[in-house]
């Protein structure tokens, strides 16, 4: 399961609303993908449908979608949002990376 911080969870509906995604009915697609400093990296979208094979989690009254292969990185992950002087943006906290990027969206296992 993913977990959504209150911040990410305002944030996101803030996002979702301006880029015409209704955040009650639609998702946030979250994946890991090849590349990065440290070589795995984050994708984070938002989408209407669900694919075959996605697990479908609900957290904070967020709707989250990850395909089959991105979910065994992600397990136990929560999302949150940083609005600080370090740079804003979405940050993935990951038990299960034992090294990531100083930037925060790429990491290991």
């Amino acid at each position: 399961m993913i977990k959504v911080s209150d911040t990410a969870k305002k944030k996101v509906v803030e996002l979702m609303t301006d880029d015409g995604y209704n955040a009650t009915t639609d998702y946030i697609r979250v994946g890991v993908k090849s590349g990065g400093c440290s070589g795995l990296s984050y994708d984070l979208k938002f989408d209407k449908e669900q694919q075959e094979g996605d697990k479908v989690f609900e957290d904070n009254g967020v709707k989250i979608i990850v395909d089959k292969k991105s979910f065994l990185y992600l397990i136990g992950t929560t999302l949150e949002y940083s609005g600080g002087l370090n740079g804003t943006g979405f940050v993935f906290n990951n038990p299960n990376a034992n090294r990531t990027c100083g930037c925060g969206e790429s990491f290991s296992l």
